[in-house]
């Protein structure tokens, strides 16, 4: 199998391969022309854009430098505002500082005494702080020299320290600071002449009497400011008086610290277009390093463009720069981009007309033949997919050919009704399985538009009960109820396509298995105008509902009854017990059906009693590969295409699907379908193995059931119905006993009562002992005739619920006909097996009657497939011989040889099935000729002819009907796919095997 796969990948390449070489060719000998006149095309657009795209630029670069020329002009004008601004300002504040040294030259050294000291001098300078707000403060210090020193510190009472608050050493003169504002009143006796800088200052100042300004350093406030130091004489000097007669009169400095920053920042928020611009103010005494006083530490070479103004703040010592620039780059104006961007658009769409006339024709040409380049490696990708998917198909398909063959000889055998249903189980799941592994496939179908829907009989009630084989086990694993009604008013055999509704059913109760773990599963089935009727009241909020589901507020505020099929709230209140009684009121109505129409639609619902959907992921439930959220296919498995295609199907059944959803409530989908009437006896012979009538041999029975749930007793009575027995409910044992007793009124006749059918709740531990004990008696003390076998309905194992409980029998639950049927089987020691075998062998037009001693030739690599063909043909009287090689069957075939027909797989090893019946038909054809050169005779040559034809069938596990061609063109008769049943075996052999062919 893996060599024939190789080989389809093998072909498929080849004709991919065959489509290059042909797409090429056809390029060499259309395409140099256009290339020519293309290339030709390209090279004057190309000038064209060009030349276009150097004058736009050329206008746009006209246009921006006007532009920068302009912003360089009005930076200029802002910077020597600023500029002159901050000179003002600056004068101002030194101005009070001059003011203030005249106030202490007057009245500490002009006065006898002084009328100024220490407390005077902080109380006025605390009161006049307002008149210099940039001054964080001042101090005087008085001219000391060093013979004087010893006095001063008498009188002073303190010692005249250095910056460093150490002794001051001996030096020629000093400058302690006398008077300070409580701001700086930490540096009160310190000489100020103690540090370098602060007496290059001192000594500048007195030589030229005018205000001196120290670099710039932080201040206490974090901010970059300079200390203002100013002369204060003994007498007032002339203006072009010398240096030593200002060093004579020099009586101390007044001095103050200056905060830059704050006068920068207060003088641009007043000024207009502060926020365009980036000011940083510069001490550039030194060009080597200039030092920072206002604004980041950028370069002085800011990128242009920018502006450079010369500070003068009185101190002919220091320079000062003030650098503006903007704070982003300039914007360049619409009109810049706008202008050249218009001559751009109109220049380049006249050449780009006169460019599509140019080339309007040839593209047109050069575009067809791309096209059909492509059609060809399009269909050429398509056969590759195509055998793609057949190799898929065939490697999955072909295990399961043995499990399901197996399984179907398994039940051929003689089997309990529990293993019997363990076995049907199994089968159902198989198949199952192989349309689940076809739902991706179908998803591609559905995206494509290539899914149609069969139109063929079947019957209903038959898939619904295939779906309860299908999840019985996991119901029973996780005790929950798993219950179908299908109304009486539902045709028994519909048009339309079964694999498709019941692939919508299956994964509606498979998301429901899957949710739920304790509660119910309830699916029902009823004709869409008595439904309506019945759920009039919530119509409205169902066509209100969002994206196909109802907001949780319109469902809460609804009262919900608890009298379901186990107890448990649902989630959509129009299932309730009052609803589902108005409905069951039209079944037993014997009102016909109000529409005369062919058509019949559907209503169907599946109910859970699960964790049910989130409100925020209700939105997106029909999206394909979607979940509520990433926990659930972690916890519950699943790839979340599975309502996605349901959602899909139903729509192209002509119906709709919504649903109805409360969180730790449950969930409720209900979906429509319209299919069409088909009455029995319209049905073919061809078509009617696609129904399941179910045995006539309980007509004329009654039961009486106990439970004391309605609406699982209508489901079990449901059931009962469908098999033909009569039967009556009620919801105790006591009130069995009376029914039995004759106590009741009862209608049903004790003599024909043949079982009593007890739900596990009602004959449970918890009973009336009393009253069970009493049962038990009188059912085994002479009273056999009134009571009939007790048979219990449970969930749990059968054979321990038998012994625990008592009674004559178990039926195991979930609750379907055939399980009915096969305990009741079982019950009147009626072997099911026989009957079934019977009837295969000895109906009319059967496939026993048609294989009964044929020689039929099978082969096939896989040794299980070729036990599970051979098993089959056996069981309905065929001779059967096994190959393993399409080599092996030459050899066998040889003419003349005794087979009638022959079996061939297609994807073997060595030689496939394909080159194997090739080679069978070259046989018989050199047969034929053989026998024509021997005998001219025209009847005799037709006669040997139609002899030495083998009918050769393909046994196939591809989906694909490229391999129905595939067989035809290699010679094969006809194929049957893997694996194959009954009735699809009778329609494939019939025509070859039939009373009207020879042997």
């Amino acid at each position: 199998m893996g060599v024939g796969g190789g080989e389809m990948a093998a072909a498929a390449a080849v004709v991919e391969e065959e489509g290059k070489e042909e797409e090429e060719e056809e390029g060499e000998e259309g395409g140099w022309g256009w290339r020519a006149r293309s290339k030709l095309s390209a090279a004057l657009a190309v000038v064209w854009v060009v030349l276009v795209v150097t004058g736009v630029t050329a206008l746009h670069r006209s246009l921006r430098h006007g532009a920068l020329v302009k912003a360089e002009e009005g930076i200029v004008c802002m910077c020597e505002e600023r500029a002159r601004m901050l000179q003002d300002q600056f004068a101002v504040s030194v101005n009070h500082v001059h003011a203030l040294a005249i106030l202490v030259a007057t009245f500490h050294y002009e006065k006898q005494p002084p009328a100024l000291d220490q407390d005077t001098f902080a109380d006025y300078t605390a009161r006049t702080s307002f008149e210099r707000p940039l001054l964080s403060g001042v101090a005087y210090a008085q001219r000391v020299m060093h013979a004087d020193r010893e006095a001063f510190e008498r009188q002073q009472g303190w010692i005249i320290k250095t910056m460093k608050h150490e002794p001051s050493p001996p030096q020629d003169e000093y400058a302690p600071v006398i008077y300070s504002q409580e701001t700086v009143s930490y540096i009160e006796g310190l000489d100020m002449m103690s540090g370098e800088e602060d007496r290059e200052n001192i000594l500048r100042s007195r030589a030229t009497g005018k205000a001196v300004l120290t670099r710039p350093f932080r201040l206490m406030s974090n901010h970059l400011g300079v200390v203002l130091t100013f002369p204060v004489y003994l007498v007032d000097l002339p203006p072009d008086a010398k240096v030593e007669d200002r060093v004579a009169a020099t009586a101390g400095y007044l001095g103050g610290a200056f905060d830059v920053e704050s006068l920068v920042e207060n003088l641009l928020r007043q000024l207009a277009g502060n926020q365009e611009l980036v000011v940083n103010v510069y001490d550039v005494t030194n060009h080597s390093n200039p030092l920072v006083m206002y604004g980041s530490e950028v370069p002085l070479g800011a990128p242009s463009p920018s502006h450079t103004c010369t500070l003068d703040f009185g101190d002919p010592f220091r320079n000062h720069h003030m650098i503006c620039r903007y704070r982003s780059e300039p914007h360049v104006p619409w009109s810049a981009i706008t202008t050249p961007s218009g001559v751009f658009v109109i220049l380049m769409l006249i050449g780009y007309i006169i460019y599509a006339a140019w080339n309007r024709y040839d593209s047109v040409t050069e575009d067809c033949r791309k096209m059909k380049a492509l059609k060809k490696r399009a269909e050429a990708a398509d056969v590759a997919k195509s055998q793609f998917l057949a190799t898929v198909s065939h490697e999955i398909r072909t295990p399961m050919n043995g499990v399901l063959g197996m399984l179907d000889m398994l039940l051929d055998t003689e089997l309990k009704s529990t293993q019997r249903d363990f076995a049907q189980t199994a089968q159902i799941c198989g198949k199952a399985l192989i349309s689940l592994i076809n739902e991706v496939l179908d998803r591609a179908k559905i995206e494509a538009g290539k899914l149609e829907l069969e139109s063929v009989p079947f019957d209903l009630r038959s898939i619904l009960d295939e779906v309860v084989s299908l999840f019985s086990s996991k119901s029973r694993e996780k005790g929950i109820e798993l219950a179908v009604y299908v109304s009486e008013r539902v045709p028994e055999i519909l048009l339309g396509d079964p694999g498709r509704f019941r692939q919508i059913i299956t994964n509606l109760v498979g998301n429901s298995i899957k949710f739920t773990e304790r509660g119910h599963i309830f699916v029902q089935v009823h004709l869409a105008d008595h439904s309506n009727l019945a759920t009039e009241p919530k119509v409205e909020s169902v066509a209100n509902g969002i994206n196909g589901h109802i907001d949780e507020t319109s469902v809460v505020s609804t009262s919900v009854s608890h009298n379901t099929l186990s107890g448990f709230e649902a989630a959509d209140s129009r299932n309730s017990w009052e609803n589902f009684k108005a409905l069951l009121s039209y079944d037993t109505n014997d009102m016909a059906y109000g529409s005369d129409s062919e058509n019949v639609t559907l209503v169907v619902s599946v109910e859970d009693t699960g964790i049910g959907i989130p409100i925020h992921a209700q939105g997106r439930v029909f999206m394909p590969f979607m979940q509520a959220d990433s926990s659930t296919s972690r916890n519950y498995g699943g790839t979340g295409i599975g309502l996605s295609i349901s959602k899909c199907l139903v729509e192209l059944m002509s119906g709709q699907i919504n649903f109805v959803s409360r969180p730790n409530v449950g969930s409720t989908f209900t979906f429509t379908a319209v299919l069409q009437r088909c009455e029995r006896n319209a049905i073919n012979v061809s078509k009617s193995a696609l129904l399941h009538p179910l045995p006539s041999s309980f007509q004329g029975l009654s039961t009486l059931l106990v439970d004391k749930r309605p609406v699982r007793a209508t489901i079990t009575e449901y059931h009962l119905q469908r098999l033909g027995i009569a039967s009556k409910s009620v919801r105790t044992i006591e009130q069995a006993l009376s029914v039995l007793l004759g106590r009741n009124g009862t209608s049903l006749p004790r003599k024909q009562l043949s079982m009593l059918l007890v739900e596990s709740d009602s004959w449970g531990l918890k009973m009336d002992v009393p009253l069970r004990t009493r049962f038990l008696e009188m059912k085994q003390n002479g009273c056999e005739s009134v009571f009939p076998q007790v048979i219990l309905l449970s969930l749990a194992d059968s054979d321990k619920m038998k012994a625990e409980y008592g009674v004559d029998s178990v039926i195991t639950k979930p609750l379907k006909a055939s399980t009915l049927a096969a305990c009741l089987f079982q019950s009147l020691g009626i072997s099911i097996t026989q009957a079934n075998n019977e009837k295969k062998h000895h109906g009319p037009d059967s496939l026993y009657g048609l294989l009964l001693g044929k020689n039929i030739l099978v082969v096939d690599d896989n040794k299980v497939n070729l036990r599970v063909a051979a098993g089959t043909l056996k069981k309905y009287g065929a001779k059967v011989e096994c190959v393993e090689s399409g080599k092996d069957a030459l050899e066998l075939l040889q003419v003349p040889h005794k087979f009638d027909l022959c079996l061939m797989d297609i994807q073997m090893p060595e030689m496939d099935g394909f080159e194997a019946t090739r080679q069978i038909r070259a046989i018989e054809a050199k047969a034929h000729e053989q026998t024509d050169n021997a005998d001219n005779s025209e009847a005799g040559s037709a006669a040997k002819k139609a002899q030495w034809h083998l009918p050769v069938l393909a046994m196939t596990a591809d989906v694909i009907q490229a391999t129905h061609e595939e067989c035809t063109k290699y010679g094969m008769d006809g194929y049957v796919s893997k694996p194959f049943e009954e009735k699809q075996l009778f329609k494939a052999v019939q025509k070859f095997l039939g009373p009207s062919t020879s042997s």
